[in-house]
This record gives structure tokens, C-alpha cells and sequence, in this order.
């Protein structure tokens, strides 16, 4: 070994990758460690953003941007200390693959109609009376609803209600942006008007998992918005038998007319920890970002307690080891790329076997204060 960093490091060698390059060309016998590791070692970090800086900073941008100035959304997206504006791919980046942003729409304001290639979903986490307008309906929000607008759907937002609105946005920002696919396009009107009934399609899924026959055949969004109260349901249903060791009692968001995720390239969770609970640790290869809509806890990620309360959010980049612990009944919404790991056959997941599952914490994160 040493003789060959000897033979890689000498003048000959170098002088000849020097050379090479002023033909745009590489030596890959230099670039070989850095391009194919041993195993996934993001430049993704895990850290945890309080709700209480993310709510002040919200409020702050609401007395400079509105959606009629300064930018069509008033979102501030959580930017992974990891991937820096250095990196090309880095910028509005939470994980290599994913964007993830909280988002405000005051009484009066509206967001105008637009559609790209990118896939977008959101989840309520606070207020009520605004609706965003998705392909010609009006999907009324209400705080735990889940609400999908994949890829090329017109979209936009208004609020006629009367207290402020607070959501979570998701999109698959970095990756359509590093395959090159990135197209978007304004609504010709400011905004869409309504061309079906208003929260049509939550009204013909108010049975829950039944479908309407007319959706036997696959679609893009059949189904808009995942109401709270349906959700919750289905988590005190599973909640009556034993839980699963690493997530807890959980359930995924789905398309209903071809059962796949609800965005092509983003799987969406909702997760009950009853108080008391504590995980088993696991890794894989998807990474996720969580937000806790409710109840209190922490999670060791890579040996280092994350403590987190509602509101907050928290970011396990992939192949880290993790573990969740409730102190009280706690509901994390997440998101994640297992689809795009699944469709690219790269999806792993690994138990952790010492200690009985369960990390030594070395070490605590303490978040930034305003």
C-alpha cells in the first residue's frame, strides 16, 4: 500500500494529471476513493431546527415580504449545515435529494397559481382558513392534514380566513435540479378559480381506504388532502397491538388508485410514539426529515442526543444510525426519498446489535438560539 500512495504521489504522476486536465480530461486512478465509497457518507449533517426561531423569524418576514412583494411565497427553507452554497447541489438543501421550508400565508394575502416539474407536498402545522387551489379545487386546511400536489399540477394560495396560517413544504428540489429536469411556469391569472366542487376529493374519500370505482385506474393526485381526524384513526387503530421496534405505530400516505406513495419521489409518514416508547436503532439508506406536530421526546442519531419538542424539526441524513425516545405522546410527521432510493434499487436498512439495540450517547446538540 505504501508503495503504491508513493508511485500515485510522484512527480511523473502528478505532472501527468496536471496535463491532462487542460483537455477537460481526469485521471481516474486518483478519483477512484472519493467516487466510490465503501459505504454512503453523506455531506448531509443531522441538526434540529426549534420552532420557537423558526416561528420569531417567520413573524420577522412578515413585516418585510409579502406574496405581492419580495417573491411569490413566503417560505424559509432549512438549509443542511452540511451543503453549503459551495456546492452546486448544496443550496436549499435539507437533504441531498430533498428541500423541506416552513411557510406563512396571512388573512388577505394570495399566493399565485404556478406548476413545475417538481413534486410538492404539505402538512399543516398551525392556524386555519386559507385553501390552496390545486387543478381547478379549492382544498380547505386544517392543522394535521397532509395535502399532495405532485409534479406539473397547477397550484396556489389564498387566505380568506382570519388567523395566520403555518404549513410545511416539501419538494424534490435538489434532485430534479441535479438531473437537469427543473421546468416551471406562472398561471396566466393570478390564481386559479375553482372548477369542481370545493374539497372535492376529500369528499369522495370520506370513507377512508375505499375507493370511488372511477379511480380503479391509476392517477396522478386522486386524492389532495389526507384529513387529520382520518389519519389519527388509523394510528389509534394500530395502536391497540404491539408496536414496531424501530418506528413505532405508522402509516404512509398512498396514492389510493395504484396503492404507490403519494408523490412519486417522496414517501410521507405519520408516526405515534406513546409515551415511554424507546426504539431500537437502525440505519438506511433513505433519508428523512421529521416534523413534530406533537408531544416531546429525543433521538440519538450517530450517538448524539437530539432533543426535540412541537414544532420542531429534525433531519437523520442517510446511513446514520438512529433511535426515537417519547417523553409523552408524540406525533412526527416525516418525509423521505425512499422512493427515489427504491427506484434506483439502492434502499438499504441495517439493525444496530450492540447493547441491545440502543446507542451510548456521547454527546448532546444544542440548537441556536435567536
Amino acid at each position: 500500500m505504501a508503495e503504491k500512495m508513493e508511485f500515485f504521489q510522484s512527480q511523473t504522476v502528478q505532472d501527468f494529471n496536471k496535463e491532462i486536465e487542460k483537455y477537460h480530461l481526469g485521471p481516474l486512478w486518483n478519483a477512484i476513493p472519493d467516487l466510490m465509497h465503501k459505504q454512503p457518507t453523506p455531506q448531509a449533517v443531522p441538526y434540529l431546527w426549534k420552532w420557537e426561531t423558526l416561528y420569531a423569524k417567520l413573524m420577522e418576514a412578515s413585516e418585510i415580504f409579502t406574496p405581492d412583494r419580495g417573491g411569490e411565497r413566503r417560505a424559509i427553507y432549512l438549509q443542511n449545515p452540511g451543503l453549503t452554497y459551495r456546492q452546486p447541489w448544496g443550496w436549499a438543501s435539507t437533504t441531498h435529494t430533498l428541500y423541506a421550508a416552513v411557510q406563512l400565508i396571512l388573512p388577505g394575502e394570495t399566493a399565485p397559481s404556478h406548476r413545475h416539474t417538481q413534486s410538492a407536498l404539505r402538512f399543516i402545522m398551525r392556524g386555519e382558513g386559507a385553501y390552496s387551489i390545486v387543478q381547478g379545487e379549492r382544498i380547505f386546511m386544517e392543522e394535521g392534514d397532509f395535502l399532495t400536489t405532485p409534479g406539473g399540477l397547477w397550484h396556489g394560495h389564498a387566505h380568506p380566513g382570519s388567523q395566520p396560517m403555518i404549513w410545511m413544504d416539501c419538494l424534490d428540489i435538489p434532485t430534479i435540479y441535479a438531473i437537469g429536469g427543473t421546468f416551471s411556469e406562472s398561471y396566466p391569472e393570478k390564481i386559479e378559480q375553482p372548477k369542481v366542487p370545493d374539497n372535492y376529493s376529500a369528499q369522495r374519500y370520506e370513507g377512508g381506504m375505499v375507493r370511488p370505482i372511477a379511480d380503479r385506474k391509476s392517477q396522478v393526485a386522486p386524492l389532495g388532502s389526507f384529513k387529520w381526524p382520518q389519519t389519527l384513526a388509523a394510528l389509534e387503530g394500530l395502536s391497540r397491538f404491539e408496536p414496531d421496534p424501530y418506528d413505532g405505530y405508522a402509516v404512509e400516505f398512498i396514492n389510493p388508485s395504484n396503492g404507490r406513495t403519494a408523490n412519486p419521489n417522496i414517501a410521507s409518514w405519520m408516526q405515534k410514539l406513546p409515551a415511554g416508547f424507546h426504539s431500537k436503532a437502525h440505519r438506511h439508506t433513505s433519508s428523512t426529515i421529521y416534523q413534530v406536530f406533537k408531544g416531546s421526546g429525543y433521538t440519538v442519531i450517530n450517538g448524539i442526543r437530539y432533543d426535540w419538542s412541537q414544532g420542531d424539526f429534525l433531519v437523520v441524513p442517510n446511513w446514520a444510525w438512529h433511535e426515537h425516545v417519547a417523553s409523552e405522546d408524540a406525533y412526527l410527521f416525516s418525509v423521505s426519498d425512499l422512493p427515489i432510493m427504491e427506484k434506483f434499487d439502492l434502499q438499504r436498512e441495517e439493525a444496530y446489535e450492540e447493547n441491545q439495540g440502543h446507542q451510548t450517547i456521547t454527546d448532546e446538540f444544542k440548537p441556536l438560539q435567536p
